[in-house]
């Protein structure tokens, strides 16, 4: 202890010195590396001696193996994007249950925007008193409809016999200014703890509230995508948007539930919590793709999106080629401006790595592979009738037909599909993607330009 009190002050004092074996090792470590590449420089330099002389260099050439590589970085890209969808929605598949919660039954109002629907309003309504669930409200706004969408309307209004008990039905009317604000009137004056989101022309299947609303009892899901069909099938374009709708959407859709980060909830069903909603300030009137923004704005919050392939809405297609590519033009250009929008979390994803992710695919799936998809068929048709080999062509078609066809009995088989769709695989990408592809490119090119768009409504045949 008398040792101890003594010390008032110790230093240490630490010097490095320099081992002369430490240098040394460097040095010859430093001398291998330099007779490494010493050796392999020669090599390489005797190969180009030895090959160049038998190398005919020409135009032709270059231009053919450009081809070559780009084909083949293409291929590549487009089975990765698939074979990443096809993995996916299989592991969703494997987790997906049919489990029913029988103590979790919230109250749900549904919310039913409409403008110039007298055709099939009424088939919409009787499709929801029809539903096997009983705490539901119908609330239908007529957004300044110019035909007789309000005299139908008041006619439903009142207490209708449900499946179970007698539903309240409402109606808000409103001047013409959009269908967000149509919905954010009906959802303010709604009492559900739960909003049902659907089209005009929509209509559900029983199963549907039932089937969504389970999955709310996870308190991180904020909305719940459902699965939309085309209900006016028959013709040749509609029979094609139904296959699209099944390998094209709804594949994608299952495939991100498997991360609970859907991207797009769609305008004919989409069901939500309220306060997750609320918490992302409702629907906006700034991009012509309101459900995709508001859906960008909820997994910005933090929220999770689900995807519930029993959860059914039945809607009407377009059924000429003209109202088909008006429909695409404003989708592109709405999703496009939903991007733009959220363009901060494309370049920053310490903010939601989720929502970052999910924008680059949105990016990647309406801006890039639409340019790519024409580039690749255009320029290998350039180069096979350039350079003669034509028969070239047909294998090109048939292996991009044959991974269509191989996605489409995978969809098909997944929801249960209709058979038939799958021989319309044969054609599906040289002939329905392509077009819809020039569509999706001229929309990119108007949106960037600035080019003022209008909603444009779709013609309902009802």
């Amino acid at each position: 202890m008398k040792l101890y009190s003594e010390i008032k002050k110790s230093v240490i004092e630490l010097y490095y010195i320099k081992s002369s074996r430490t240098t040394e090792y460097k040095k010859k470590k430093f001398i291998r590396k330099i007779f490494v590449s010493g050796i392999a420089s020669i090599f390489l330099l005797l190969l180009i001696i030895y090959s160049l002389p038998k190398t005919v260099l020409s135009v032709s050439a270059l231009i053919e193996y450009s081809i070559i590589v780009s084909l083949v970085i293409f291929l590549l890209i487009l089975l990765v994007r698939y074979f990443a969808l096809l993995i996916f929605s299989y592991l969703y598949l494997t987790e997906y249950t049919f489990k029913n919660n029988k103590n979790f039954s919230p109250f749900v109002s549904i919310i039913i925007p409409v403008f110039n629907e007298e055709k099939i309003l009424d088939m919409t309504i009787k499709s929801l008193l029809k539903l096997n669930y009983s705490a539901y409200e119908i609330i239908i706004i007529n957004d300044g409809s110019n035909d007789n969408t309000r005299e139908v309307a008041e006619r439903l209004v009142g207490y209708k016999n449900g499946k179970y008990n007698k539903i309240k039905i409402s109606l808000i009317n409103k001047e013409n200014n959009g269908k967000s604000t149509a919905l954010n009137a009906g959802i303010k004056i709604s009492r559900g703890e739960f909003i049902l989101c659907m089209d005009g022309d929509s209509q559900l299947s029983p199963d549907s509230i039932i089937m969504a609303v389970r999955h709310f009892s996870n308190p991180e899901i904020g909305a719940v995508a459902g699965n939309v069909k085309v209900l006016n099938r028959g013709n040749f374009l509609t029979d094609l948007q139904a296959l699209e709708y099944v390998e094209g959407l709804n594949l994608a859709r299952s495939a991100q539930s498997f991360m609970k980060l859907v991207n797009i909830i769609p305008g004919p069903i989409g069901i939500f919590r309220k306060t997750a909603i609320e918490n992302a300030g409702y629907y906006d009137s700034d991009t012509f793709a309101e459900d995709a923004d508001l859906t960008l704005r909820i997994l910005a919050a933090g929220w999770k999106i689900y995807y519930e392939p029993k959860s059914i809405s039945y809607t009407e297609a377009p059924a000429t080629l003209q109202q088909l590519l008006k429909q695409r033009y404003r989708w592109t250009r709405g999703i496009l401006q939903s991007i733009r929008k959220h363009k901060k979390l494309l370049v920053n994803p310490t903010i939601n790595f989720g929502n970052t992710f999910i924008l680059w695919m949105m990016l990647f799936e309406a801006l890039i592979w639409p340019v790519m998809n024409l580039a690749a068929n255009a320029f290998f048709i350039f180069a096979a009738l350039a350079f003669g080999f034509t028969s070239l062509i047909f294998f090109w078609w048939a292996g991009l037909a044959l991974l269509d066809l191989m996605t489409a009995i995978y969809s098909v088989a997944a929801e249960k599909e209709e058979f038939r769709l799958v021989a319309y695989a044969v054609i599906y990408r040289m002939v329905f993607i392509l077009i819809v592809d020039v569509c999706k490119v001229m929309s990119t090119v108007e949106e960037f330009l600035g080019i003022k768009m209008q909603w444009g409504k779709l013609e309902r045949v009802g």
